[in-house]
């Protein structure tokens, strides 16, 4: 009964945290033609369902990566500035830095220099009237394999501190890819269809790219808050969605008459 327990709880929360993942790949394969779009989803959720497996399978390497491999003064950057008192334990996780933080510095970058990229050309291609110039199947494969990498370990390290037995693991990882297989077109063809919560997502991702990359520096925060604050204003969103149809159907309605 308690690997039952196990099994779901990690499969919820491996479902929470791929929610970014979904968002990211809805974004990113807009800009693919139509006939592409369904088939880079899905290839890229598989390759994150094989990352995932196979860095649960290398678990002991794996949490070798959370093992300090220098200290930020060693690059000449004065302790004093980082929060902590001289000494604690708190300065001093913040002063390591291991293969994780360097991990998620660099994927939170990476995350922060696409969405403001994306947002850059949502703006201009409505300035010009002109649709977002499309991208490559591998370009766009290759980015979604960057970022799983990133969003894999972080989903891996989650699954560590809440079950004791790999076998749990790699079901709850599988079970939680296979419920976002089958949404992902669902997810990705309702963002596509309204501008305005595009937008709302590329919000979303920027602000995952700043935790990421306050993660990479031993700022830990708390994801509850940030996934409380993109449910709200995504509920919000989707009112503000109904109460536009409803006002545009009557127009509808009047220009055939």
């Amino acid at each position: 009964m308690d690997q039952v327990i196990a099994l779901v709880a990690l499969t919820a929360m491996e479902i929470v945290l791929g929610i970014d993942n979904i968002v990211f790949i809805a974004i990113l394969t807009d800009r693919l033609p139509a006939h592409q779009q369904s088939k880079a989803r899905r290839l890229g959720l598989l390759l994150a369902l094989i990352m995932r497996v196979g860095l649960l399978s290398a678990i002991k390497w794996i949490m070798t990566l959370t093992q300090p491999i220098f200290e930020w003064t060693s690059l000449g950057i004065p302790e004093s500035v980082f929060p902590g008192e001289p000494g604690s334990d708190a300065l001093k996780e913040v002063m390591g830095v291991s293969w994780r933080d360097l991990i998620l510095l660099g994927g939170g970058l990476f995350l922060i220099g696409k969405t403001v990229h994306e947002v850059h050309t949502q703006i201009e291609g409505n300035h010009t009237h002109s649709q977002p110039k499309t991208m490559s199947f591998s370009a766009a494969l290759f980015q979604i394999m960057l970022l799983d990498l990133v969003f894999s370990l972080d989903s891996v390290i989650t699954a560590v501190g809440m079950a004791d037995h790999l076998e749990i693991m790699v079901a709850a990882v599988i079970l939680a890819v296979g419920v976002m297989v089958t949404f992902a077109d669902r997810i990705s063809r309702f963002v596509s269809r309204h501008p305005t919560l595009k937008m709302l997502a590329l919000s979303f991702l920027m602000l995952i790219g700043v935790m990421l990359v306050a993660e990479g520096i031993g700022t830990h925060i708390n994801k509850g808050y940030i996934y409380f604050a993109m449910a709200f204003s995504l509920v919000v969103e989707v009112l503000n969605i109904r109460v536009r149809a409803k006002h545009h159907a009557p127009l509808a309605v009047a220009s055939d008459n």
